[in-house]
């Protein structure tokens, strides 16, 4: 049997998606602290802007906490409207490349490049021209990872925030996840974070030395998942089950070989 064909897969995420549809909308707002959602003393944070990131601010932020730490934020409405009017533009973009595209959200989603509509041999280039397109026609940045599986392709887009790409390598994908603390690793939340540093695990290095039956005693079937990832290993496939059947449906697909 030949060897299963590497997968070549990009994540995409916009930057900071809903305050920067806010601040592209309203020219005031731009180079500004601005936070989507909440008011001055109710409600929390549905996301912040760069800006307002810097001085601590985040999402499900209580408001009142995030007004202490930036008094100059500007609270706005969210228009969830637009951001699917955007999201919209995004996929009709991801379309002309690949009909393999699973969203996440609204401002990200995962395409499996491996085989693609354009015959280009680089994922690396793939991104790069999705990332000029958005800007093209949205006006707004968006970062990039490229590598061969769903977790490290995640880790690889938020390396370069905002309006940046990485690429993470076969070769260098497990070195890499075992220098980044546990709360870095996607999929692992805040009270699994918890429990692993009151076991000892604070990096990916230290859940990687653990044995896979100690990790599925200690976390269940989780476990299990814990286990690959902390050596870079991750078989999930990109599932396309929410894309239109209609996107690439009469495109056929160029089965050149890619290099990330």
């Amino acid at each position: 049997m030949e060897p299963a064909r590497q997968r070549k897969i990009i994540h995409i995420d916009m930057d900071a998606f809903f305050a920067s549809v806010g601040q592209h909308d309203n020219p005031e707002l731009r180079g500004k602290p601005v936070a989507v959602g909440g008011s001055r003393e109710c409600g929390v944070v549905a996301a912040a802007s760069y800006d307002a990131r810097k001085f601590g601010v985040h999402s499900a932020m209580p408001s009142i906490i995030a007004k202490r730490k930036c008094p100059d934020l500007i609270f706005v409405k969210p228009r969830f409207e637009v951001y699917k009017e955007v999201s919209h533009q995004m996929r009709a973009i991801f379309a002309e490349y690949t009909p393999i595209i699973e969203p996440l959200s609204l401002d990200e989603a995962d395409l499996d490049v491996t085989e693609n509509i354009l015959g280009l041999g680089s994922a690396t280039e793939i991104a790069e021209q999705i990332r000029a397109k958005i800007r093209a026609e949205t006006k707004l940045t968006a970062s990039a990872g490229v590598s061969h599986n769903k977790f490290l392709v995640k880790l690889a887009s938020d390396c370069r925030k905002p309006d940046g790409l990485f690429v993470i390598t076969p070769k260098i994908g497990p070195p890499f996840v075992e220098t980044l603390p546990v709360r870095k690793l996607h999929g692992v939340g805040p009270a699994t974070v918890a429990q692993m540093m009151g076991l000892g695990i604070e990096t990916g290095l230290d859940l990687k030395a653990r044995p896979l039956a100690c990790l599925q005693e200690q976390f269940g079937e989780s476990g299990s998942y814990y286990y690959w990832i902390a050596r870079g290993i991750d078989e999930r496939p990109v599932r396309a089950d929410r894309i239109r059947k209609s996107v690439g449906a009469k495109k056929n697909l160029c089965r050149r070989p890619l290099h990330l």
